[in-house]
């Protein structure tokens, strides 16, 4: 362990652009002992000075000051962000938890059994078989390499194993027998919280920094014009309306409302009330009605309207079937999708498995093709990032898409960055000449958080 004599200092701090999130900074030598106490405590490698923390069930900030107490016991010097430490004193509880009769520390238990079980899935110690919706959760069956098969149940901080069974065989035929026609192979499509502690746990950009605040002079909703609640409301209405094809509903809770397309196969969801940097329009396109999920996009609440009205546009003016089925990942189709904006002169680079098109100017906007993540569908990284701002982990607006998201569906957004929106929104644009866009792919072998209600 360190010396209480060594220079080491840890910095803890919540990840920019995450909500729970929580990276730890190491200056100081030598670092390797450190690092695998932090690994111990549930870190992961950033880079060789930067860990990150990012968990399903959102308890980053108490693991954290644990953590941090263990660090201080070995002589190393610790300290912890103004706004940590906020989060590690603040008390709060789960919104509509299903076991109300659980104490905090009982909820926490819970939620760290379930922590497990994503781990395990994740190193792939736990091999998930199958999955299906038994109408209220997803269900699954799985079996250890060095231990027995089970059955699960819920996502999320919610998944529990619901039963153990000595043989594969076994625990598959009693999963079939109990959810029937309902059961798909393989585990199920990342859920966005997965989602969300994954892209924690990848450094987006080159020049990213864990614990780094936002640099000076970068834009934030007062330069780039941010679409109000009423704005999104209305466009949701006004989309309802003018597509005699498309059906709105809601579910249980009246904090989101749907709408879905008559063939079953496209949805739109919008959350009413989303925080600023939550997605608050997440489009899904599906193989069948019962199928599996295809392709998804989502965008956050301060997407500009203009923008969100050529997505919807998009998603209903082409024939549903043909837009459910998505795009193959090639060439070609990231050059259909992306032709206006290399036609319109934005500045063209590639970077590893990163291809970025950026519009020139003071405001900047870009789209970021990830060649690792189009590679591996099934991973809960994104393929398609947009994103206004100077910086990734920064930005004022952002939209993400999968991988098979349709060429179709992405040109007029790519359109509406090179001609409309983009241009509106840049004071003083460099002209660049027009290039023809084709570039060779670095295409990548791919290798092997539900809402808190504050008290």
């Amino acid at each position: 362990m360190p010396h209480p004599q060594t220079d080491l200092h840890l910095h803890l701090d919540l990840l920019h652009g995450r909500s729970s999130a929580v990276t730890a900074t190491i200056t100081g030598t030598p670092t390797h002992t450190l690092r695998a106490l932090l690994a111990l405590h549930g870190f992961e490698a950033l880079d060789d000075t930067a860990m990150v923390m990012a968990r399903i069930d959102r308890e980053e900030a108490h693991y954290a000051d644990q953590t941090a107490r263990a660090v201080r016991t070995q002589g190393v010097t610790v300290d912890i962000t103004p706004r940590l430490r906020e989060e590690i004193d603040t008390e709060w509880t789960w919104g509509n938890y299903p076991m109300p009769w659980c104490s905090r520390e009982e909820i926490r238990e819970v939620s760290a059994d379930a922590q497990k079980i994503y781990d395990d899935i994740r190193s792939s110690r736990l091999i998930i078989h199958a999955h299906a919706h038994d109408g209220w959760t997803i269900v699954a069956v799985g079996t250890y390499r060095d231990g027995p098969s089970i059955h699960l149940h819920g996502e999320n901080h919610l998944r529990v194993e619901a039963g153990r069974y000595d043989e594969p065989a076994t625990a598959i035929a009693e999963f079939e027998r109990l959810y029937g026609d309902a059961v798909r192979p393989g585990p199920a499509p990342a859920t966005d919280t997965e989602r969300e502690a994954e892209q924690a746990r990848t450094p987006s950009a080159p020049g990213y920094e864990a614990g780094a605040q936002p640099p000076a002079g970068t834009t934030d909703s007062a330069e780039v014009d941010a679409a109000s609640a009423d704005d999104h409301e209305a466009l949701l209405n006004d989309f309802l309306k003018s597509h005699g094809a498309w059906e709105k509903c809601r579910t249980w809770s009246d904090t989101t409302t749907h709408a879905v397309h008559e063939s079953l196969v496209l949805r739109a969801e919008f959350v009413h009330e989303a925080e600023p940097s939550d997605a608050q329009w997440k489009i899904a396109a599906y193989e069948s009605p019962i199928g599996e999920r295809r392709w998804h996009a989502n965008a956050t609440t301060t997407v500009p309207v203009e923008i969100m009205r050529v997505l919807l546009d998009s998603l209903a003016s082409s024939d549903a079937a043909e837009i459910a089925a998505g795009s193959q990942v090639s060439e070609a189709t990231i050059g259909e999708a992306t032709r206006p904006v290399a036609d319109a002169g934005w500045k063209h680079t590639i970077d590893g498995r990163w291809i970025r098109w950026q519009l020139p100017g003071d405001h900047p906007i870009t789209i970021q093709f990830d060649a690792f993540a189009s590679q591996a569908p099934h991973t809960p990284l994104d393929t398609w990032t947009i994103w206004a701002g100077l910086s990734i982990n920064h930005p004022t607006w952002t939209i993400h898409a999968s991988a098979y998201t349709p060429a179709g569906f992405l040109s007029p957004l790519a359109g509406e960055l090179a001609h409309g929106i983009g241009t509106r929104r840049t004071a003083s644009r460099t002209t660049v000449p027009s290039r023809q866009h084709s570039a060779t792919l670095p295409l990548a072998t791919p290798q092997h958080h539900p809402s808190a209600s504050r008290r």
